[in-house]
């Protein structure tokens, strides 16, 4: 993983530990794997997305 040794990511995480406490790490972690998951997702589907729009948009206007 980037080259890191068990030890090295020990030292992040106590570092971690550290600097939030305890009690936001989890917060922390959470809110990075929910940013990371929706980067993914804009990076996957760009033409998924566009589908959607061309077949949304005629049903749209043909109801107004």
């Amino acid at each position: 993983m980037f080259g890191l040794g068990t030890t090295e990511l020990l030292l992040i995480a106590g570092a971690g530990l550290l600097l939030f406490g305890a009690k936001r790490l989890p917060e922390i972690g959470s809110s990075l794997g929910k940013g990371l998951k929706n980067f993914k997702k804009t990076f996957e589907s760009p033409e998924e997305e566009e589908q959607v729009k061309k077949t949304t948009s005629p049903k749209k206007k043909a109801q107004a």
